[in-house]
This record gives structure tokens, C-alpha cells and sequence, in this order.
């Protein structure tokens, strides 16, 4: 086992505590940062503070922002009548990338998950459904990942939104473009198979 100096073994060990930074990363990470010049220490350590103080969540689609409430909830082009449920912030910045999607969205910050201890009243489900009931939102399109907690946060949504009277719609799971049947893998043929429209 390597040792290091205080402060050296310090920044190793807050780098191990970033997901999928493990020892040798870490290690790695840190004598980058030492051997740089001292302006990339003072940009990195200045961006995360601000970072830290600057950054908040919309009032209303709960997505991470600077400003509130964010830059897609006061765009007036996009339909307010469509709602896409998202589990994590990363998911709209996705969808966003893809071009397709031109109406609002809400964050949820997490997925429903007993064996990790996350229940519904973790995630910001009262946030959805009280601006669910203060608005005309017409459609809510669960776009939940398609993992077991993904599945179990969009059957337990589906059944708590439509007494709303809200129609519930669910992102359709199946094959990636370009890729062959013969590599698809059961549960992905099943979600194509149940996601189908019709054609021609």
C-alpha cells in the first residue's frame, strides 16, 4: 500500500468518493492536479464552489438551475399541455440533445428503490402532482430508465396520475438503430414488441 503526505492523501481520498473513481483514478487524478499548472487547481476548485452556491432546482420542473425558474420553463414556444416525467437531471439534457421532445418536463431526482431505501416521498412526486392539478397538462410521458426501479417508479406514476385525468403515456424500450435482432437480448424484444405502432 502507497502512502502519501497529508494533504496528497487527502485529495485521493475525496477523489474515491466520486462514482467510478476508484484507488488508481484517484491517485491518477490527483498527481494530474499536482503536476498541472497552478491555474488548473484554482479553476477546478473555484468551479465547484460555484458550482455548489450558484446552482439550485426549478420551482418548477425541479430541474438543476442557475436561474428560477429555468430557461425551459420560461420558454414560451414549448407545448404546456405535455409533461415528460424524467428520473435525473442528466435525462433531460438527453432528451434535449435529441431534438425531438418540445414540451416541458419534470425531475424526479431519483427512482423508487426499497433495496436502496428510496420511497416515493424521496423523490419530488408531490411537486408533480401538485402542478399536475394547478395546470392544463394534457399528457404525461413517463420516460423512467428501464431498470427494475425505472419500471416500478412508472407503474407506481401510471397509477396515481390517472384518477387526474391526465392521459399516461410510457417512452417505448427496443432495438437501438442499427443493431441486429440476433444481439438483442430477451426484455428488449419484449419492450420493442409492446412499444410497436403502426407502419406504412
Amino acid at each position: 500500500m502507497l502512502y502519501y503526505s497529508g494533504p496528497v492523501a487527502r485529495l485521493v481520498d475525496e477523489f474515491t468518493k466520486l462514482p467510478g473513481i476508484g484507488p488508481k483514478t484517484a491517485q491518477r487524478l490527483a498527481f494530474y492536479v499536482l503536476n498541472a499548472p497552478p491555474e488548473l487547481a484554482q479553476g477546478l476548485a473555484k468551479a465547484l464552489v460555484e458550482v455548489r452556491h450558484s446552482i439550485k432546482r426549478c420551482t418548477i420542473c425541479c430541474n438543476l438551475t442557475d436561474e428560477d425558474p429555468c430557461s425551459i420553463c420560461r420558454d414560451t414556444s414549448r407545448n404546456s399541455k405535455i409533461l415528460c416525467v424524467v428520473e435525473e437531471p442528466r435525462d433531460v439534457i438527453a432528451m434535449e440533445k435529441a431534438r425531438g421532445y418540445k414540451g416541458h418536463y419534470h425531475v424526479l431526482h431519483g427512482a423508487i428503490s426499497p433495496m436502496e431505501g428510496i420511497s416515493p416521498e424521496d423523490l419530488t412526486i408531490k411537486e408533480l402532482l401538485k402542478r399536475i392539478k394547478s395546470t392544463e397538462i394534457e399528457e404525461v410521458i413517463l420516460a423512467a430508465n428501464s431498470d427494475i426501479e425505472g419500471e416500478t417508479t412508472a407503474l407506481y406514476l401510471a397509477r396515481i396520475l390517472k384518477p387526474l385525468g391526465v392521459k399516461v403515456t410510457r417512452i417505448a424500450h427496443g432495438i437501438p438503430v442499427g443493431s441486429d435482432l440476433e444481439y438483442a437480448d430477451a426484455m428488449t424484444l419484449i419492450k420493442a414488441l409492446e412499444g410497436r405502432g403502426e407502419f406504412g
